[in-house]
């Protein structure tokens, strides 16, 4: 089995839905936080929290703590009969053939290791029997209330980023290293503007002087429609963290076209830009003084 191929034929499937449909499936699964692992707690990263989101979505799940069939037969517990579990990803460094390696970890003929892709399945809690009472209580029933739009502002002012208002469109403009955006007034609503707000704060994020994303060799004509894909991808990470789940991307292009040639024609493309959103959260978040790095991998 061709593992990225046919994660991106999922990623690929959702998009086709509509890039709103996609964005508001995942900031629905959004409100019951990252994906995490049941046994370790850690909370899972890139496309795998896309996949899972939507697997929850999509059965209805209303918890977002996943576990493997034998984590959970670990702890006494049994995955009912018949579910089936969610395929996803991780990558473990292999060695390539040929001569010995050295400490540096390259090999004799300075080949080193490669990254494989590998898969695993992971089941909700909500398909399994016989876990502590715990498991079965979902994050948003005892998460406690806060003022999510006061979160957004929080991310924003202490991000330290140049944000002007008075355009007409939102975008941000790499020379200048500034965020434009229209009078917070133009908006339908609060939730709106911080939505915007924040993907524009994601492609802040890719200043050379930050993280420094670069596509244009990789994907040529398709990298400003790729970087779109990567800002979308974060948004939906950070509106989701800071509970804005019914907001939209006003006044923002259509890319969905764009991101379904660029995914049809690279396998390897939505794993680049998942990894790319979770820096980009990682980095506005951790602006904040917030412990951003909670979007972990088993």
């Amino acid at each position: 089995m061709d593992i990225r191929q046919a994660i991106t034929d999922k990623i690929i499937a959702m998009l086709e839905k509509g890039g709103n449909v996609a964005r508001e499936r995942w900031t629905k699964a959004a409100k019951s936080g990252f994906p995490r692992n049941g046994k370790t707690g850690d909370a899972y990263q890139g496309v795998n929290v896309l996949i899972l989101w939507d697997a929850a979505i999509e059965a209805g799940f209303p918890s977002n703590v996943w576990m493997t069939y034998k984590q959970a037969a670990a702890m006494g517990a049994q995955v009912r009969k018949g579910e089936k579990g969610v395929m996803c990803a991780y990558f473990e460094m292999v060695k390539k053939k040929g001569g010995d390696v050295d400490q540096d970890g390259a090999d004799e003929e300075g080949r080193g290791f490669f990254p494989m892709c590998k898969p695993f399945w992971l089941f909700n809690v909500a398909q399994i029997d016989g876990l502590p009472e715990s498991f079965y209580k979902t994050e948003t029933e005892e998460a406690p209330a806060f003022n999510a739009i006061e979160e957004a502002e929080k991310l924003l002012s202490a991000s330290g980023a140049t944000i002007d208002h008075g355009f007409d469109g939102a975008f941000y403009v790499p020379s200048r290293d500034c965020i434009c955006l229209p009078a917070r007034e133009r908006f339908t609503s609060p939730e709106n503007y911080y939505a915007t707000a924040l993907h524009e704060l994601t492609h802040w994020t890719g200043h050379e002087s930050r993280l420094n994303r670069q596509f244009g060799k990789r994907f040529g004509d398709s990298a400003y429609a790729f970087e779109e894909l990567v800002a979308e991808l974060g948004a939906a990470f950070i509106v989701g963290h800071v509970g804005i789940v019914d907001s939209t991307i006003e006044l923002h292009a259509s890319y969905v076209e764009n991101w379904l040639t660029v995914l049809k024609n690279d396998k390897t493309a939505i794993f680049t830009a998942s990894k790319q959103a979770s820096l980009a959260y990682d980095f506005i978040l951790g602006k904040a003084g917030n412990t951003a790095a909670e979007a972990r991998p088993e």
